[in-house]
Order: C-alpha cells, then sequence, then structure tokens
C-alpha cells in the first residue's frame, strides 16, 4: 500500500502546487488592474507638471504635423508622438474605440455624438478665427441652374445633409436663421469628405451644399459658367477642438503630454498665421499638391487664429449646437460644460502669449 500511496500523494502535491501557480498568475492581472485604479488621475486633481520618461501619445492631427515640423518644434517635445494620418470626427471616434488614438482635432459636433454613443470624451483645446463672418469655414455652394439668392430661397430646395459632422450642424442652423425647418426642404444625407458635395452639385444631385477650403474657389472656377454659385451663410463656423477619450486623462503622463501638446498646436496655430509664404510652401503645395494661388487664397480665407483663454463663450455656444442636434436626433439635452476639462482652458492663451512676449 505504501508504494502505491506515495505517488498518488506526489501527484496531489504536484496538482496543487500547479493550481497555487496558475491562481497567483491569474490575479496578477486584477493586482496590475487594482494599482492603475489607484494612481489614477481624478478629473479635479491638478494636471502634473512633469511628463515622466517613456510617455507616448497618438495624434490624429495631420495638419498641425507639418506645422510643427516646419516651424521647427516637432522634435522638441518630451515625449513620443507617434502620428496618426487621420481627421474629422468619424475616423477620430473609430480610432478612439479601437484604443488606436490619444488624441484627435475636430469641431464641434464629435464630441457631442461621441457622448450619445457612450463614449466619454473631453475637449483639451478649442480655436477660433477672429472676424469670423467675414472668413467662414463654408460657404452655400448652389447648384448650376439653380436660383437661391437669400436663405429664405432655401425653401423647397434638396440640401446635402451630413449628420455627425459640422456642416450638417450648419446647415440645421442655417435653416434656423431663415425661419425654415427640415419640413421646409429635402435634406439628403451624403458624407461631406473630399469633393463629394461639388460632384453633388454639379450633377443636380442636390440643389445646396456647404462646401470649404479650396473647393469654394474651384466651384466657382468650374461651374460658374454654367451657372453655379455660392452664397454667404452668415453664421459663425470656425470652432475647432482637440479632443480625448475620459480614461485618457485618467493616465497622469498622459494628462501631462496633453498639456504639453496643447501649448504647441497653439504655438503652431501662431505660426502660421505669422509665417503665410513658408507654410503655402510647405503644407498647401508640397504636402496637399496645392498651386500657389490655392494656398494663398485659403491662408486669405482662414485669417488670424483666435485661441481663447476664457471657454465661457465657447461652452456656450456649444451648448446652443447640443440642443439643436438634440431636437432634431431625439437625443438627450447634454450640459456642453461637461464635454470640456477646464484644466487645460488657459494652456494655449498663455504659450501663444508667451511666444508674443518674446519670451
Amino acid at each position: 500500500m505504501s508504494s502505491d500511496s506515495s505517488p498518488r500523494r506526489t501527484i496531489r502535491r504536484s496538482a496543487l502546487l500547479v493550481v497555487a501557480l496558475l491562481t497567483g498568475l491569474t490575479s496578477l492581472p486584477a493586482c496590475a488592474g487594482a494599482d492603475k485604479t489607484a494612481s489614477a488621475l481624478a478629473a479635479d486633481a491638478p494636471l502634473p507638471a512633469r511628463v515622466p520618461e517613456g510617455t507616448k501619445l497618438i495624434v490624429g492631427d495631420p495638419v498641425v504635423k507639418v506645422a510643427l515640423a516646419l516651424s521647427g518644434e516637432i522634435d522638441k517635445f518630451s515625449f513620443e508622438i507617434e502620428w496618426a494620418n487621420l481627421s474629422g470626427g468619424p475616423q477620430t471616434t473609430e480610432a478612439f474605440r479601437a484604443d488606436a488614438l490619444d488624441v484627435g482635432a475636430v469641431a464641434e459636433i464629435p464630441s457631442i455624438h461621441a457622448t450619445w454613443t457612450g463614449l466619454p470624451v473631453k475637449i483639451v483645446a478649442s480655436k477660433l478665427r477672429k472676424d469670423p463672418i467675414n472668413h467662414p469655414t463654408y460657404e452655400l455652394g448652389i447648384a448650376p441652374g439653380v436660383s437661391v439668392k437669400t436663405l429664405a430661397d432655401l425653401r423647397n430646395k434638396k440640401i446635402a445633409y451630413s449628420p455627425g459632422q459640422a456642416q450638417g450642424a450648419l446647415m440645421l442652423r442655417v435653416l434656423k436663421k431663415a425661419g425654415l425647418t427640415k419640413n421646409d426642404v429635402t435634406l439628403v444625407e451624403l458624407p461631406s469628405t473630399g469633393d463629394v458635395y461639388v460632384t453633388a452639385l454639379a450633377g443636380k444631385q442636390v440643389d445646396v451644399a456647404p462646401i470649404g477650403g479650396v473647393n469654394v474657389k474651384r466651384y466657382s472656377a468650374k461651374y460658374g459658367r454654367d451657372g453655379g454659385t455660392t452664397i454667404p451663410h452668415g453664421i459663425r463656423d470656425d470652432p475647432s477642438h482637440l479632443y480625448v477619450r475620459t480614461s485618457t486623462l485618467e493616465d497622469p503622463a498622459k494628462a501631462a503630454a496633453i498639456g504639453e501638446y496643447v501649448r504647441a498646436w497653439a504655438r503652431a496655430a501662431r505660426w502660421v498665421y505669422e509665417h503665410p509664404e513658408e507654410w503655402i510652401e510647405g503644407y498647401y503645395v508640397k504636402d496637399q499638391g496645392l498651386t500657389p494661388e490655392d494656398g494663398r487664397y485659403l491662408v486669405d480665407q482662414a485669417g488670424e487664429p483666435d485661441i481663447p483663454a476664457d471657454w465661457s463663450e465657447v461652452i456656450a455656444r456649444h451648448q446652443e449646437t447640443v440642443e439643436l442636434l438634440a431636437a432634431e436626433t431625439g437625443n438627450p439635452v447634454l450640459n456642453a460644460k461637461d464635454l470640456y476639462d477646464l484644466r487645460y482652458e488657459s494652456l494655449g492663451a498663455s504659450a501663444v502669449n508667451t511666444v508674443k512676449g518674446g519670451a
């Protein structure tokens, strides 16, 4: 019996040892998670002043990447940046959900839609344009053969509409300004990417579409002889933001790095304004493949950037947009202030003022 029982006891002891080891290994992630939770940065805690060594951010901000390269600042960060070649709300939100992005550059709509779809996000930087009515981001493109001289003429027209993007919210604002509702027009859902809207106008798929950038100049040049025109909408359409997942800000290292990036982002905006010829050649011509004439048009159209140190007016306008979209979509009304991390409020403006002061 003793010769049989000894191997059995050995096997039992070995089995117990394996179970104990596996149990210990299995518990390690839980311990790591607990440590992470314990070290998470609270939403109301001051931002860390120093970025720890080894910190990395993945940033989707291709335009600023070029500006930083041209200004010589791209290699001056105290942390590693991996640049993601994406922009716009849908791409940025998808990258956030895939845990493939830390910082995105968008207008004011994506943060609203992200929150409505269960993705908590925070805005960490805001930029406007000085004299925004005379330097609009978009104009209303009018299809050849369609008569629209004023906003009131939009009644009964087919209008390109991109829910979830800045152009979509703009058209809702335009209709409101004109005293119209969506029942007074036909909204045609189209993504506002590339030259989709220009093509839709030229092909009479829509009567009206908000077009921006060099498309305004090119549309008039190409289709003006056929009656294609543009008209101003007279509404502020210039807000642009940097935003991040709320969970990213719980990482003290990334929260500190984001602060450093916000400062560089603001300086880049100012550098672009103060170095128009270098920007035209380095970005519009070499990077985007546009002509110098197109680049000069875009620089003039953009005007001077305005990076506010106080976000009160920005948030108030954002609240109007939230309420407009909520009424349109049936989603709950959000408190726009909850979309902003006010710890970053003054960083961009102070960085620009330091540059202006020559410090």
